[in-house]
């Protein structure tokens, strides 16, 4: 299949699909709501004119919290087609991992849905930085406590302005758009690396123009497929694999906010989906349903896996009559590694180098030196074309050079090749949680912990959950001198400030932390040590996270 990516942008792709497609369905929504490839380019020129009024320039961030929708898309494309950035935040972002997101970029404009405001603190420099506050669903639209948080945060001086009260009365379209091009920030993606708060990506349109049409090209698609999403837009998959790649093949896409697994199937049935993304936890979710005569009645082909859980790979396939594809990649670097769409699944092979675009070694992290065939190493990667993987972390120069050594990208993660060059991932940086298909940063949840006045230190760490491959998190914590240290109390502490994938389901409670001779904490040995009696867990007391967070 032929592939197209060189010299497009994303904005260059919508509107080709505008002129040639226009009546063609592209986004479905769970409401019922359908937009046209020319409803959308509609919507999205109109957005960028409502940002260029407000001042957005060629290189200006535009923060966007919101949920899978028609809003989150169009945002995406109002910023790009004036050569802004799209700079989409995770949804659950509070607190200083909010604050984070807009420092790092040096966000002057954020559109965000009302349900999201409580994000907003008024004392936040960060916050007050902002010039722009657009609310989607508010204040009109916003119901109960997000409508009197509307109000609330007005009161306080933040610029609030409602999102489509704006765009009905501004311009259809900007006065003029700018030449942009593919080595331009089209976005950024946060992403959690082994060390330090989320680090920003900034991703070319080379970059996810390219993932868009690998995706295509490795995975077959066409104007007649349906592509079902529940992967959020402010993630690489959701945003590039998924809603590019569907707008590039000339397909359709189906937008849900979330999974449900016992709906998972129902709802691949009754959209027609012929291909779909899945991560492992979401696969073994699914799996994890009760087998019905009707499993395999739909018309779904193909799900693209990152990674396909071995343990249940060949079942998964057989009972669901689907074709598994796993994948390797990360933020930075795209996907530079794909198993074949027509072989059969092997369980624990994420595929091949894609080596018409990328170069790829597997070395050992402590002489760059490539190990031999078999041997497990590091996985280092660089592009052959250029703009094609991240130009950096914003804000952040010394990170940047920190993950390239000797030419190559490091990625941390680790695994080995056999003869016939199949890659084989098998661990991730040691300081990284992955729970749920969210990178978690061991800083971030230690940062909240330290916080609290019953806390000296703190280490988090991840600790295997009931899914393969995936972590639960696990803090470790060393009290401070004469103060009553209580685990529930920490708990409700910590979650008030931190993203609900980052509060820890174990806390233990520590003399003291094992360190080397430097005093470095030993991080594996915490890993390594079995979860003992006196560990608190808060899914044996029955603590449910939404209960706290609507009871502070």
């Amino acid at each position: 299949m032929a592939i197209r990516w060189r010299g497009r942008t994303v904005g260059a792709l919508f509107s080709e699909r505008a002129r040639e497609m226009g009546d063609t369905p592209f986004l479905l929504l769970p409401d019922g709501e359908t937009l046209s490839y020319g409803a959308l380019w509609r919507r999205g020129l109109r957005v960028a004119a409502l940002l260029q009024k407000r001042g957005v320039r060629a290189g200006a961030p535009v923060a966007v919290m919101l949920p899978n929708g028609a809003e989150a898309v169009c945002a995406m494309l109002g910023a790009c087609l004036l050569g802004g950035v799209d700079v989409s935040i995770n949804t659950a972002y509070v607190g200083a991992t909010f604050d984070h997101a807009l420092r790092q970029v040096g966000a002057r404009h954020l559109i965000v849905a009302a349900e999201y405001l409580s994000a907003l603190d008024p004392e936040s420099d960060a916050v007050r930085a902002l010039e722009a506050i657009f609310v989607v669903d508010g204040p009109d639209g916003a119901e109960g406590g997000a409508s009197s948080l509307f109000a609330g945060l007005r009161t306080a001086g933040l610029p609030l302005l409602d999102f489509a009260e704006e765009c009905r009365k501004g311009a259809a379209s900007p006065t003029d758009l700018p030449e942009v091009r593919p080595q331009d920030t089209a976005c950024v993606i946060y992403t959690s690396g082994s060390t330090g708060p989320a680090k920003a990506v900034m991703m070319p349109h080379a970059q996810v123009m390219l993932i868009a049409a690998q995706t295509v090209r490795h995975m077959g698609l066409g104007p007649g497929d349906i592509v079902y999403s529940v992967h959020p837009l402010y993630h690489m998959a959701g945003k590039f694999m998924l809603l590019l790649a569907c707008a590039d093949a000339g397909a359709r896409i189906v937008l849900d906010r979330g999974l449900r697994p016992e709906l998972w199937l129902e709802r691949i049935r009754e959209t027609g989906a012929t291909f779909t993304g899945a991560h492992g936890a979401m696969l073994e979710m699914i799996a994890a349903q009760p087998p019905t005569p009707h499993d395999r009645d739909h018309r779904l082909r193909t799900i693209c896996a990152a990674p396909f859980p071995k343990h249940l790979a060949a079942g998964f396939e057989q009972r669901f009559g689907v074709r598994g594809v796993e994948v390797w990649g990360m933020t930075e670097v795209g996907i530079p590694v794909w198993c074949d769409a027509q072989a059969p699944l092997e369980a624990g092979c994420c595929g091949q180098v894609d080596r018409a675009f990328f170069e790829f070694a597997i070395v050992d992290p402590a002489t760059d030196e490539p190990v031999p065939l078999g041997d497990s190493g590091e996985f280092v990667v660089r592009n052959r074309y250029p703009w094609t993987m991240m130009q950096g972390y914003a804000g952040q120069p010394e990170a940047t050079a920190a993950a390239w050594r000797n030419l190559w990208f490091h990625t941390g993660d680790t695994g080995y090749m056999d003869e016939e060059g199949r890659i084989f991932f098998l661990d991730r940086a040691g300081d990284r949680i992955r729970r749920r298909a969210e990178n978690i940063a061991s800083h971030d949840v230690e940062a909240a912990a330290l916080d609290h006045p019953s806390v000296r230190e703190a280490v988090a760490v991840g600790y295997p959950s009931e899914f393969s491959g995936d972590d639960d998190i696990r803090l470790f914590v060393v009290p401070a001198p004469g103060g009553a240290f209580e685990p529930l109390t920490l708990l409700r502490h910590m979650t008030a400030r931190l993203p609900h994938f980052m509060v820890p389901r174990y806390i233990e409670a520590a003399d003291s932390l094992p360190r080397s001779a430097t005093q470095k904490v030993q991080r594996g040995r915490l890993r390594a040590r079995p979860l003992g009696p006196d560990a608190w867990d808060r899914k044996s007391h029955g603590v449910r996270l939404k209960e706290i967070k609507e009871n502070p």
